[in-house]
């Protein structure tokens, strides 16, 4: 099975149908149609690009393949960077699949070295007025968990494995599933000896499409000129970070590897605020767009230093070390998810977008 399209997180549909027995007969297995695509919540880079190799699924009873190639480098290349907020591009679609508890693992060509043919990330580009990248450096792009979920070479040399613990359920009926990458807590720039990009394989993670809404909305020129304010300096990276209910702003952590203090709290994810632009390129705002969140009630906090969250490092707000600032600057509170619905939430919650 061959696809085209893929996106920045993980998206894995699942759609069943069950076979009927009478009650002299042996009833026949049920099989349900997987899908899978991909979606991200971005890290700062240019292009984050997965040579994508196979999809496996397996159980007590064995595991099931599916080719997601699409050339005849028997790769499917994806960057989770063209694909934010609820965008998903599809892996694997209409496949059969025995209803049963399930664990799947992803693989991915590792490349430690520059080349754009295999898994690489392109940071320190910028735009030209077609909207292509140039200039920048390309360094490749590994996962450092490797092994075997079976399938057919996963063996090989250079494939990485994605690995879901978790195990989840295919059931009769229609079934939806995203896998999404979280790039700000998972990817690891070249550090030491190290010449690549990794990406960790715990910065991904599978939920159920029908267990999840959306979070979208613009941050005031307000909000981000006070930020900048606060923090000096002249570079600047903004994004939301979502944070569980009744988060305070003060209680507002950054992305670590070690465990919090006191009372600080560790977001769940970001997204990165964008340009919002016209048909003539001119530019209406900043947004940003959360596309899968388990239905709940959340904090949001917005920041203009991500570029300085490193998730290797504890980053606060007046270092006493060698690591750069972090702080969350402004926040909003009860946030609402509902269940295949978007909720709005500017920062600030009275502000009224030029598009509005």
């Amino acid at each position: 099975m061959k696809l085209t399209s893929l996106s920045i997180a993980i998206a894995t549909s699942i759609m069943l149908s069950g076979c009927g027995s009478d009650s002299d007969s042996t009833p026949d297995q049920e099989f349900g149609t997987f899908t899978l695509g991909v979606s991200d919540n971005p890290a700062d880079a240019n292009i984050v690009n997965i040579a994508f190799k196979q999809v496996v699924l397996k159980n007590s009873e064995g595991s099931v393949s599916f080719d997601v190639s699409v050339g005849e480098d028997g790769l499917q290349h994806v960057d989770l960077l063209s694909v934010q907020g609820q965008n998903v591009e599809t892996l694997v679609s209409g496949q059969s699949v025995a209803v049963g508890e399930y664990q799947m693992c992803i693989y991915m060509q590792n490349n430690e070295i520059s080349d754009t043919d295999s898994s690489y990330v392109l940071s320190g580009a910028a735009k030209d007025d077609s909207g292509e990248y140039v200039g920048g450096v390309v360094e490749g792009l590994v996962t450092n968990s490797n092994g075997s979920c079976g399938g057919e070479g996963a063996d090989e040399d250079n494939t990485g494995r994605l690995f879901f613990n978790k195990a989840f359920t295919i059931a009769a009926g229609n079934n939806a599933f995203v896998a999404e990458f979280n790039l700000s807590k998972g990817l690891q720039a070249p550090h030491g000896n190290k010449q690549y990009w990794t990406l960790k394989p715990t910065s991904v993670q599978l939920v159920n499409n029908a267990e999840v809404g959306a979070i979208a909305g613009q941050i005031s020129p307000e909000t981000m000129a006070t930020c900048e304010a606060n923090a000096g300096g002249s570079e600047f990276s903004s994004a939301v970070y979502l944070y569980p209910s009744d988060t305070a702003l003060d209680d507002m952590a950054d992305f670590r590897s070690g465990a919090n203090v006191l009372t600080q709290v560790a977001p769940i994810t970001s997204a990165r605020v964008n340009p919002i632009e016209d048909a003539e390129g001119t530019n209406l705002g900043y947004g940003y767009e959360f596309g899968f969140v388990v239905a709940d009630t959340y904090s949001l906090g917005y920041t203009c230093l991500a570029q300085n969250d490193d998730p290797e490092l504890s980053n606060v707000s007046e270092p006493q070390d060698d690591t750069l600032p972090f702080f969350i600057d402004s926040a909003e509170q009860d946030v609402t998810v509902v269940i295949d619905e978007t909720t709005t939430r500017h920062f600030p919650e009275s502000f009224v977008p030029s598009d509005s």
